[in-house]
């Protein structure tokens, strides 16, 4: 099982990547392969002390930033780590991708050099985030704007397999984002997927409100990328702010930090549940072969989680599940046309 990781995607690369790499090298025993400009590459890891112990390291010469042309990836990047990357995927030379670079970017290397899994028409970013009760998985996170009520669909079948073969979720309770919990409620695009829903090969609870979300007993929230990427954004605003309320009142005066370090462990404890790098990235569910998003400002921690998000996604045949579950949605569809 060989992982390959875009060695210049995102704001702390290469580094971050390379310190990260080191750490799943040593924590899981990875093999990886991490592509981009090889004397920087070594440079970098030489001025730091970082082992190259198990990572092959593949020249590619340029780099695609966050303000190119995603389409350039096909083309006049064609030549950076991360379109590199993407064709050693497609030739099996790894199993996995991680990337914290331009989202457009991996989606369109996603789509074009990689494709789609047979039926699913667009793959979407699936985000794991954490709540009051464990976490949920919202897809789709802004891969796509526009939706039809088969995209969503495909999103909750999609998610439902993701949690349950790499998360350990059984039977995850699948939602649709919505302004009301009755069947009636959204528009044209909501109801659609709601009866859509209702006939897949999940396990469908119906409509969840926004302010439901964040409990998290909800497994997967669906929603077209619009709608998951202000639910994402909004979501994180609201923990930076609360995060810096809670510190302003601790500090107050001298009985609130006597109580902050009476509590020192419990906010401990509720700061790493609420970390991001803990869960590694986002996988771009409905490409046929694995691919992980990390966040743009990753740091070794993150890549770390990432990669072993990656091998497990990989080691599970999350593919195989959304193919046979395609399959199942395929046939139930066939049956309702037979019997009208």
């Amino acid at each position: 099982m060989k992982i390959i990781v875009d060695g210049f995607g995102g704001d702390n690369a290469p580094l971050s990547v390379l310190e990260g790499c080191a750490l799943a090298v040593e924590e899981y025993g990875a093999e990886l392969i991490v592509t981009g400009d090889e004397q920087k590459l070594r440079a970098v890891a030489a001025e730091n002390n970082i082992s190259l112990k198990n990572i092959e390291i593949h020249h590619a010469p340029d780099v695609i930033g966050m303000h190119d042309d995603p389409v350039s990836l096909l083309k006049a990047k064609s030549q950076s780590s991360m379109a590199v990357a993407f064709q050693l995927l497609k030739e099996g030379v790894g199993d996995a991708f991680v990337s914290a670079g331009s989202t457009g970017a991996i989606v369109v290397g996603a789509n074009f050099i990689i494709k789609r899994i047979k039926g699913i028409k667009r793959a979407g970013l699936a985000s794991l985030i954490p709540a009051l009760h464990g976490y949920y998985l919202l897809m789709d996170c802004g891969a796509n704007i526009d939706c039809k009520p088969e995209t969503l669909t495909h999103f909750g079948l999609m998610g439902s397999v993701y949690m349950e073969k790499v998360m350990g979720i059984k039977k995850p309770k699948v939602g649709l984002a919505n302004i009301g919990t009755e069947d009636t409620k959204g528009g044209e695009l909501q109801l659609g997927a709601y009866a859509m829903l209702k006939e897949a090969p999940i396990n469908f609870i119906g409509n969840v409100e926004a302010r439901e979300i964040p409990t998290g007993d909800t497994d997967v929230v669906v929603a077209d990328g619009f709608t998951g990427n202000i639910i994402l954004k909004l979501t994180e605003g609201l923990a930076s702010s609360f995060g810096k309320k809670l510190k302003g009142m601790f500090l107050a005066n001298l009985g609130t930090k006597i109580g902050a370090l009476l509590l020192k462990k419990q906010v401990q404890e509720f700061k790493a549940s609420m970390d991001y790098t803990e869960h590694g990235g986002a996988p771009l569910l409905g490409s046929a072969k694995p691919v992980i998003k990390a966040h743009g400002s990753s740091n070794a921690k993150a890549f770390k989680n990432a990669i072993r998000q990656a091998r497990t996604f990989a080691e599970s045949n999350v593919t195989g599940e959304i193919e046979s579950a395609l399959a199942v949605l395929k046939a139930k569809a066939a049956e309702k046309v037979e019997e009208v």
